[in-house]
C-alpha cells in the first residue's frame, strides 16, 4: 500500500487475502486515524479481496465518526458484490467505477 500523492488515502495492488490481511489491516487503521473527513482507497491493481478483507473494510467504516466517509476507487467487482449483499445500509463507504 502506498499514500495516494493528490488526495488523502492509500493505492493498493494485488490480492488482500490471508498473506496480506495484516498490511490491508493496517492501512484501514490509517484511514480510521485520519482527520480527512474523505479518505480513498485506489484499488484498480486489486484483482481480489477475500470476504475477511471486505469485513475489515466494513468494520472500520461502521467505526469512523459522523461526517467521516470512505471512497473506494475501482475496486474488483467482488467487493462491491460483498458489500451490497452483508452491508446494503453501509453509508460510510461510497464505491466508485468497475
Amino acid at each position: 500500500m502506498l499514500p495516494l500523492a493528490d488526495r488523502p488515502g492509500w493505492k493498493a495492488a494485488g490480492e488482500v487475502g490471508l498473506l496480506t490481511r495484516s498490511a490491508w489491516e493496517q492501512a484501514l487503521c490509517h484511514l480510521a486515524r485520519s482527520d480527512e473527513e474523505t479518505c480513498h482507497l485506489e484499488l484498480s491493481a486489486v484483482t481480489f479481496v477475500d470476504v475477511a478483507g471486505v469485513s475489515a473494510l466494513a468494520m472500520t467504516a461502521q467505526g469512523l465518526p459522523h461526517g467521516r466517509r470512505i471512497v473506494i476507487e475501482e475496486p474488483p467487482a467482488t467487493l462491491r458484490r460483498v458489500l451490497d449483499l452483508f452491508w446494503p445500509d453501509l453509508l460510510t463507504v461510497e464505491v466508485m467505477g468497475r
